[in-house]
């Protein structure tokens, strides 16, 4: 049998025969001609090679829109890489990727969309059943005590309606469910309020740059009449107020004007603020031989909730980054750096705290704030403790432990990059101690005392962990008894993923299961997404796009959808579902809402679709 090269080889070869004859001809080749040239010498390092890295797979770059793709290289994730090629070339490049010109995108607004609501009072939406914000409540448990449903209900779950977001190519923004309304955001650019029932469209808002936050919903303090609105914010650092009823803008800020700066995990709303975690993306260009790395910091932000003024911010690492070294190309290096907030805060009423969880650094010299949970103040933004859980851990895209080979922008000793993807919870036992619990991209599940500045009180490894997609990546959830952790480890093949039950007042493992391998496609058992729980169920979904319900008793699978395929959808945008990554699903008056086609992180299977389950 013949065996032939890969298609990265393939691009290699072509690349560089195409280069020696313009050099041979002396001849300038035409900007789309010259598409594949470009793709070869900038992106395909990372883009062939998605089982080891971060970025999508050339497959998954198909379903993303030219604009998307441009739009990254300008002034999005790529636009370090995208210094080094012209504005036409970017054109090019995103045409080459996407397989279609720019301008046939479909229209984002809802007034474009079929089966539009009629106009209504939203009343007082805290009035009732509702999962709100990143984990339903202010402690994150990602717990629904009343759900609607009953353990032995679940197998009679069944797909309601479907909801297609235009302009999109991965649904990463987790639904919120409050007064009989869905709010969602999507990475084409808008945010959608939907009847929770029927899926109709009340409104549309269209925002600066892709929403991958949840969305908290609260009311507007002394407004007469009473009046509500939804916080989030893009990809960009921007943060919005919106009119929960009729999705008029009140307010935005910019939380961070660095070029990589984003918002990622949702803003935590309490007593009249708004705190705002900020992360980035620098540490996906930061191995670029001619990018001056690195000089992004962690930050929390609080809002005046009903006017938007900013009433402090802290940054993760105190100071500033500093020059540090020059490499052998001239290029400047900065540090301390990185130390990325990429979940939502987590609020202490008892002790007037804020928790986060914060990321690896970024530069040199190593920091003590990265890869820790931390207390601050509400009221003032104060740090109060740290608590580090993996010291030394500066890591970047594109470099590797021990790699004589790595760009010369690469911090000395790599570290593991066993960052926190996931927000702190804060719950209380049974006998009215306090613990606050944590998953790590290490693999590791933590239990913290915050009497006693986050002395730790057990851990347990329940994966493997790994740069890029390993450990405990997007949320662990707990009920009154138990923590569940699931794990990615998403490049460990068949033997990825995992479900683990761990006993709260001991750390002491109750089961643990790994989930089906089923034999309808290539399977992918990593469980990278942020569980949820209701009482007697856990659900948890996995890169190949099945969604599962398992028992809390002893992790027996009881219920699940295969979310793969084509959807007629209540909007009439076309849509497919695709792999379960970032967001998990909530769970609000006896219905299921999940957004399937999130598929950065070793999955290959974007989608752009809402799903609505429910009883008949």
């Amino acid at each position: 049998m013949i065996k032939w090269p890969s298609a990265t080889t393939l691009i290699l070869i072509v690349y560089l025969t195409m280069r020696a004859t313009m050099l041979h001809a002396q001849t300038e080749v035409p900007p789309v001609v010259m598409s594949p040239l470009v793709y070869a010498e900038h992106c395909v390092s990372c883009h062939g090679s998605p089982e080891t890295s971060r970025a999508p797979s050339r497959d998954a770059l198909k379903e993303r829109s030219p604009e998307t793709i441009y739009e990254a290289l300008n002034t999005g994730s790529m636009s370090a890489q995208g210094d080094n090629i012209s504005d036409m070339q970017k054109k090019a490049l995103a045409i080459f990727l996407s397989g279609r010109p720019f301008g046939l995108t479909d229209n984002g607004h809802a007034s474009s969309m079929t089966h539009q609501c009629e106009s209504q009072s939203i009343g007082n939406p805290l009035n009732g059943p509702a999962w709100n914000g990143w984990g339903a409540d202010l402690g994150n448990s990602r717990y629904q005590p009343n759900p609607g449903i009953a353990e032995d209900e679940i197998n009679k779950l069944s797909l309601k309606w479907a909801f297609g977001f235009p302009n999109a190519s991965s649904a990463y923004s987790q639904p919120t469910v409050v007064g009989g309304r869905v709010y969602a955001g999507s990475d084409g650019g808008f945010v959608y309020s939907l009847n929770a029932i029927t899926g109709c469209v009340y409104w549309s808002y269209q925002t600066k740059a892709g929403v991958r936050t949840a969305i908290s919903l609260g009311k507007l303090s002394q407004s007469q009449p009473e009046r509500f609105a939804v916080y989030f914010g893009d990809i960009h650092a921007n943060v919005y107020a919106l009119d929960a009823e009729t999705g008029e803008l009140l307010w935005t800020q910019t939380a961070d004007t660095h070029r990589f700066a984003r918002i990622t995990g949702a803003p935590t709303l309490f007593n009249g603020r708004l705190f705002v975690p900020v992360s980035s993306l620098e540490e996906a260009a930061g191995s670029t031989p001619t990018y001056e790395c690195c000089t992004f910091r962690g930050s929390i932000v609080a809002y005046d909730a009903t006017t938007g003024q900013e009433l402090w911010k802290s940054y993760i690492i105190p100071v500033e980054p500093r020059k540090t070294r020059v490499t052998s190309l001239g290029t400047q290096i900065y540090g301390p750096s990185g130390a990325a907030v990429w979940s939502a805060p987590t609020i202490d009423t008892k002790r007037n705290l804020l928790y986060v969880a914060t990321g690896d650094a970024y530069s040199d010299p190593p920091e003590g704030n990265s890869d820790a949970i931390i207390a601050f103040d509400i009221e003032t933004g104060r740090r109060v403790w740290v608590q580090q859980l993996t010291a030394n851990d500066v890591w970047l895209v594109g470099c590797s432990p021990n790699d004589p080979s790595n760009p010369e922008t690469c911090p000395e000793n790599v570290g593991p990059d066993f960052d926190f993807g996931s927000s702190p919870i804060l719950l209380t036992l049974a006998n009215g101690k306090e613990l606050i619990t944590a998953g790590q991209k290490s693999g590791i599940a933590w239990a913290l005392d915050p009497d006693q500045q986050g002395k730790i009180l057990w851990q347990l490894r329940v994966g493997k962990g790994s740069a890029g997609g390993g450990g405990v990546q997007f949320g662990p959830a707990t009920d009154n008894e138990s923590a569940y952790f699931a794990t990615a480890d998403a490049f460990a093949g068949l033997d990825a993923g995992g479900l683990t039950a761990i006993q709260l007042e001991t750390g002491e493992q109750r089961w643990s299961v790994k989930p089906p391998c089923p034999k309808v496609r290539e399977c992918s058992p990593a469980q990278p997404a942020a569980i949820s729980v209701i009482p007697g169920v856990v659900f948890s979904g996995t890169l190949d796009g099945t969604m599962r319900a398992y028992s809390t008793v002893n992790g027996k699978v009881i219920w699940e959808y295969d979310s793969v395929r084509e959807y007629s959808t209540i909007n009439g945008v076309p849509a497919k579902g695709g792999a379960f990554n970032g967001p998990g699903p909530t769970i609000v008056d006896g219905m299921l809402f999940m957004n399937s086609g999130y598929s950065a992180i070793g999955g290959n299977l974007p989608g752009n679709v809402l799903l609505a389950f429910g009883i008949d």
